[in-house]
């Protein structure tokens, strides 16, 4: 279906993509991830011909499409892409927007490409938005207009490049649902994306992109369970970890719990096992104010680690000031009632003092 062969891409003295290869089989759904500037963007952009390669060849159903004689056009009628932006024309309305292409590209009559249009939106969700202008319309149902328009021209491949990067998370799962629908109508997909829990949910392999190129493919759960490369399992890894620093007693705690949720809502993490979490924070963040920073200002960093294999949460946290472990026996006439829940919450915790460092570790 798509060949690819020792493609390179460079903008000026910047080499974004250096002697790229890889096939990829009709019906295949491909994720792509990787940290900023690895070059997903172009590798997406090159294949649709939107960059050309500096050197190598891309093929489609086995004709070389960097050739020059090739009518890139007429390639591109078998490809839709969806990008992070919506792109839709302002001054069209949803139907016109989603009938112009089939009509002035395909020469569909006017008829027909209406009845693709309207099927296309009930698939979306969108079928009472047909005469509405883009403007009318929420961030989520835009790029879902975007991706009927690609599929009104009945593309055998589609590209996403960040198709919610833009959105709000709200709108990010109307669009994620859309998608999840494709994967089943085998249509050949690729996919550049931030969201791992997705990326691993409908891809068949996933190509994880660093140093110019696919640094290391495999299945979901080869990258995202067992990785054998150092860069992927530092991106991995780094994926599985919320960090937070306080640096004031009046330190924004709403804020916090929001993100603690957020984080842990990417791995389907119960709702009483986040509670557990911000519980357990709060009670020591508190305690660790009362006994190290009663006349300071907190130097005080946590990360939040959870592992996809026992399904563990950790929490490691290190503060400076007096030596203080909140976990030290005490009666429990003498302890709090904040520090007893956090006992009764934790199944481990270790401790260390050094260098006038407190080094907490604690597992729930």
């Amino acid at each position: 279906m798509i060949r690819i062969e020792n493609i390179s891409k460079s903008f000026g003295n910047l080499s974004v993509l250096k002697d790229v290869s890889t096939q990829i089989e009709k019906g295949e759904c491909i994720g792509v991830i990787g940290p900023s500037g690895a070059g997903k963007s172009v590798f997406l952009r090159t294949i649709a011909m939107l960059e050309k390669p500096d050197k190598g060849s891309v093929f489609i159903n086995g004709i070389d499409i960097t050739g020059k004689d090739i009518d890139i056009n007429k390639v591109r009628e078998k490809m839709g892409m969806v990008y992070q932006g919506f792109h839709l024309f302002s001054h069209l309305n949803v139907l016109d927007n989603i009938t112009l292409a089939p009509q002035k590209v395909k020469k569909q009559d006017r008829t027909s490409a209406e009845k693709r249009a309207t099927e296309l939106l009930k698939m979306v969700g969108l079928s009472e938005k047909a005469k509405s202008y883009p403007h009318e319309l929420s961030g989520g149902q835009q790029q879902r207009i975007a991706i009927a328009r690609c599929l009104a021209m009945d593309p055998e491949i589609l590209l996403f490049d960040e198709p919610t990067s833009a959105l709000d998370p709200s709108m990010t799962s109307e669009v994620l649902a859309i998608i999840r629908k494709l994967t089943k109508t085998g249509i050949t997909m690729i996919i550049v994306t931030h969201e791992m829990s997705f990326a691993r949910e409908v891809s068949g392999r996933i190509f994880y992109m660093d140093e110019g190129g696919i640094y290391e493919e495999g299945t979901p759960a080869d990258i995202f369970d067992t990785p054998q490369k150092e860069k992927t399992k530092a991106f991995i890894r780094k994926l599985k970890i919320f960090s937070f620093e306080i640096h004031s007693k009046g330190f924004d705690i709403v804020k916090m719990n929001v993100q603690i949720e957020d984080f842990c809502h990417k791995y389907n993490i119960e709702s009483k096992r986040i509670y557990h979490v911000q519980l357990l924070l709060e009670e020591l963040i508190l305690e660790i104010f009362k006994h190290c920073y009663e006349n300071s200002s907190p130097v005080l960093t946590y990360t939040i680690e959870y592992s996809d294999v026992n399904k563990e949460i950790s929490v490691n946290m290190s503060y400076t000031g007096n030596r203080f472990n909140p976990f030290e026996s005490k009666s429990d006439t003498e302890e709090n009632l904040g520090i007893l829940l956090v006992k009764s919450i934790s199944k481990k915790s270790d401790y260390l003092f050094e260098k006038n460092e407190n080094i907490l570790s604690i597992n729930i």
